[in-house]
């Protein structure tokens, strides 16, 4: 390949306080509290030399007790030889979103630097569970470090643009320590150790929002020699089974671009309270028990998680203003991934429900705003805010406009040195484009793409792709007929082999002017209230609540209350508010569900919901 000449590494960035010299290697030693719900330990960050001169180290932190700060001269594991030096340190003054940096003065000789701290019961990354909240008689933590949150745990520079190894030592305290499992985004174990001590090592450089931690009664089971599944004992039977394709995911994604990277691809099935479908973390996947299903109709979601493990994970957007390039290439992969081991038809359903997505967050964000942008501006905003459809599905669709363009093998070979390339670096949207336009891209092809629109434009430009589904043509027959007076029980023959797509594309396409009646019939059919398909539950709630079909409310309360996915809550509390009454009856459902749920969707629900007392 050619020599290109990008432009530089984007400014500093605007959601990380951090500065001063590059900390490569982490080394991190706490003890796992349940009774106190605190993290107690020591952040150890090496520099690549000691300093040739006195200066100041910046870390971010939110909520953290600082107890002391060292400087030590060697980057041994300082355990009792050296002498430390004691570091004068200060905390800035605390923003909302951002938390407080942390000013470390180092003297000259400095090439370690030790911070001894502990977390807060309500760290915002951290989620403890009581037994009760979980599928077995235990407690249970995890933690969510993306977009921000890695600061409210550790020290760090908690931006993604800043990368390094890790090795760690967790203790788990109390008398339930021998029952307990401790995992990392690193090298795990896949039994306890009964004095409660795990020690972990990730040799592969990471952004901050990628270290992660779960402590919980965790058994193991293979699924190949590369992949495994943790679950809680009581659900490790149906997460195998719904997860046995895996390694046939990771062959299908090292033969679209290129091998897998980091050892281990393992998944831990959480429990309900998880705020999200699934989060990347390396060598562990989290994953929400929402998608087990018991016939593997959800698993797009794993694929998503797995492509992540190059787009993301290896090549990283440089700031949470370039999630797009996260996203975009991620939801593209995964569709990828869908269609070599099922057939083009069914990733043709899941672009078309994507894109659907997409229309719809667009028109609630409104025509021109630039929150439709694919390059975001959330300088001053918490990064939260652009973690929307816009970044997952704009992002995918200028990838689907660049392979109109220029064909499939082009981009597929443009995709696999692009990960190679740059692989275990961080990338920007402007350079992201200076690469494309000067590798991939003839003069022609850049100005038939019009990339400045893409990315800085509102909406979609003028010849975006726009997705079909032969299965989904059928659904809208289906849906024509009923419109037309065909009872439902007259459709039953033509759904038996309907797929979970199909049917949430059934109810998308029911028109909001249903009655309680109507929605009795199609129950009474169908049995839409005691699905276990979580995505067909929250795609029938909204229905229900419009039309006051009162015999799905206990379904909808039970749903609310054992469910903390995000991406459900706040469309189905919305529905709730929209009725009459609702606000009453979704703040007394929020009251009981807000210990349910993450701090990532109680910032967004205490808001939305408001009274949560």
């Amino acid at each position: 390949m050619t020599a290109t000449a990008l432009p530089p590494s984007p400014p500093a960035d605007p959601h990380s306080y951090a500065q001063g010299p590059a900390l490569p290697h982490l080394r991190l030693s706490l003890t796992v509290d349940f009774a106190q719900r605190t993290l107690a330990g020591s952040a150890t960050w090496l520099l690549a030399a000691p300093l040739p001169a006195a200066t100041t180290l910046v870390l971010d932190t939110r909520d953290l007790r600082i107890e002391r700060a060292e400087a030590f001269s060697s980057a041994d594991d300082h355990t009792a030889a050296e002498a430390a030096t004691a570091l004068s340190y200060a905390l800035s003054t605390p923003d909302p979103v951002l938390g407080q940096a942390l000013r470390l003065e180092l003297p000259a000789g400095t090439q370690t630097v030790r911070i001894a701290y502990s977390t807060r019961p309500e760290a915002a990354a951290l989620q403890w569970l009581s037994p009760a909240q979980t599928a077995g008689e235990h407690p249970f933590l995890f933690t969510q470090s993306q977009a921000i949150l890695a600061r409210t745990w550790l020290p760090c520079p908690d931006s993604p643009g800043r990368r390094f190894t890790y090795e760690a030592t967790v203790e788990v305290l109390g008398p339930e320590r021998g029952q307990l499992l401790a995992l990392m985004s690193a090298e795990n174990s896949q039994s306890t150790a009964a004095d409660g001590r795990y020690h972990f090592r990730q040799p592969q450089p990471v952004p901050a929002y990628l270290l992660a931690l779960a402590v919980g009664r965790l058994d193991f089971a293979p699924l190949s020699k590369r992949a495994g599944i943790y679950a809680e004992p009581a659900t490790l039977t149906r997460a195998v089974h719904e997860f046995t394709e895996v390694e046939h995911m990771i062959t299908a994604s090292e033969q679209l671009y290129g091998p897998y990277r980091w050892g281990k691809y393992d998944l831990l099935t959480l429990p309900t309270s998880f705020p999200f479908g699934g989060m990347e973390n390396p060598c562990v996947t989290f994953v929400t028990p929402t998608i087990i299903t018991g016939d593997r109709s959800l698993t797009s979601l794993v694929a998503h998680e797995l492509a992540h493990s190059w787009s993301g994970n290896l090549v990283t957007n440089a700031t949470w203003n370039d999630f797009w390039l996260n996203e975009g290439f991620t939801v593209y992969f995964e569709r990828r991934i869908m269609e070599q081991l099922y057939g083009r038809a069914y990733a043709d359903m899941l672009q078309v429900l994507g894109e659907a997505d997409l229309r719809h967050t667009m028109e609630e964000l409104g025509a021109g705003n630039p929150a439709t942008h694919l390059r975001l501006h959330l300088a001053g905003r918490d990064p939260d805010d652009g973690l929307n459809d816009i970044a997952y599905e704009k992002g995918c669709l200028l990838l689907l406009a660049i392979e109109q363009l220029v064909g499939r093998p082009r981009l597929d070979s443009f995709i696999t040195e692009y990960f190679a390339r740059f692989a275990f670096q961080s990338m920007d949207t402007d350079r992201f484009a200076a690469y494309l336009t000067q590798v991939l891209l003839t003069p022609a092809e850049a100005s038939q793409l019009n990339l400045p629109a893409w990315l800085d434009g509102p909406g979609l430009p003028p010849g975006a792709p726009v997705a079909r589904s032969a299965r989904f043509a059928a659904v809208d027959a289906a849906l024509a007929r009923l419109a037309a007076g065909t009872p439902p029980t007259d459709l039953q023959h033509i759904t038996t082999e309907w797929s979970s797509q199909e049917w949430e594309h059934f109810l998308r396409g029911l028109p909001p002017t249903l009655t309680a009646d109507d929605l009795s019939q199609l129950d009474v059919t169908f049995h839409f209230n005691a699905s276990g398909n979580a995505e067909l539950l929250a795609a029938w709630f909204p229905l229900t609540l419009r039309a006051g079909y009162t015999p799905a409310d206990a379904s909808l309360e039970k749903f609310l209350l054992h469910v903390g996915r995000r991406k459900f809550l706040v469309p189905l509390y919305r529905a709730l508010l929209a009725t009459p009454g609702g606000r009453e009856r979704a703040q007394t459902i929020y009251r009981r569900a807000r210990p349910n749920y993450h701090s990532v969707a109680t910032s967004t629900l205490d808001e939305l919901v408001g009274g949560e007392g």
